[in-house]
């Protein structure tokens, strides 16, 4: 007796196809047939938005995630190890830019590894910084993230250096910037350091992580901010906005100052406060 096909579960593959028979004609169509199959539970709310950030590296370009120059932790090509070493040991980064003696020259990269050998040899005091550069790679502002991201994985480079028009230096890049437009934040132990959300950088002014829980917000400040609708502080900031706020950008909340030192496209990161 054969089997009846039709009386059998279709998958998720199935109906997920369906939505797309009447050929989407934009990429607005596409974020609307997979937002509507998130609410059909279709898709889980975690897919839908590596879906909508994988759409939205399409629209993007580097300018629009790089780190800024003005943020960038760099070597001078001419410094010894006994004075960049403190600098890599707190960054925590594994790849430094190098630069030269112009400020728009970089020498080249230093991955952090290539100075293991010297726990072996002891020879710190012989050490020259030039003799283990990678060479850089140069990106235009302009580059679309997808070529970017394409260009990573084909020539195995991590880090990037952007340029402005004008071939200067505007900044850098790295792989993770382009795969957290697309998942989201990848942490590593050195970012969760939940005793250090909150720190004051000069008297009066602190600097908060957005996802600092609004209640720790609260207890650290002595506030009252309200609590129920969002769980982090940059939620609640970003509701006030109604939008996303682009790097300084300010808003006064129960009259607490906010500016937005970092962010990108989807959320924002770190926070300046002035609590008076």
């Amino acid at each position: 007796m054969s089997e009846d096909r039709t009386s059998q579960p279709r998958s998720w593959l199935d109906r997920f196809t369906d939505l797309f028979s009447d050929d989407p004609r934009s990429r607005q169509d596409i974020k609307d047939i997979v937002r509507e199959a998130a609410e059909r539970s279709i898709v889980d709310t975690e897919t839908l938005s590596i879906l909508e950030g994988a759409l939205q590296v399409s629209d993007m370009q580097v300018r629009d995630i790089m780190i800024p120059r003005s943020q960038m932790i760099s070597l001078q090509k001419d410094e010894t190890i006994k004075e960049f070493l403190p600098r890599i040991i707190e960054s925590a980064h594994s790849r430094f830019p190098v630069m030269g003696d112009d400020h728009n020259e970089v020498a080249g990269i230093l991955l952090a590894k290539d100075l293991l050998p010297l726990l072996l040899t002891g020879g710190a005091d012989e050490f020259s910084l030039s003799s283990v550069l990678r060479p850089a790679n140069f990106v235009p502002e302009s580059k679309r993230l997808q070529v970017l991201l394409s260009e990573f994985r084909s020539n195995r480079n991590h880090m990037a250096i952007v340029v402005d028009e004008f071939g200067g230096v505007a900044g850098l890049v790295t792989i993770e910037d382009v795969l957290e437009q697309i998942v989201g934040d990848i942490e590593d132990e050195h970012d969760q350091d939940e005793e250090n959300n909150i720190k004051e950088v000069e008297n009066g002014i602190f600097m908060v992580k957005a996802q600092t829980n609004v209640e720790d917000f609260n207890s650290a400040f002595e506030t009252g901010l309200p609590t129920s609708d969002f769980d982090t502080i940059g939620g609640l900031v970003t509701h006030h906005f109604g939008r996303v706020p682009e790097c300084n950008e300010s808003i006064t909340i129960d009259g607490i100052k906010f500016r937005v030192t970092n962010s990108n496209s989807r959320k924002i990161n770190l926070l300046e406060v002035h609590p008076d």
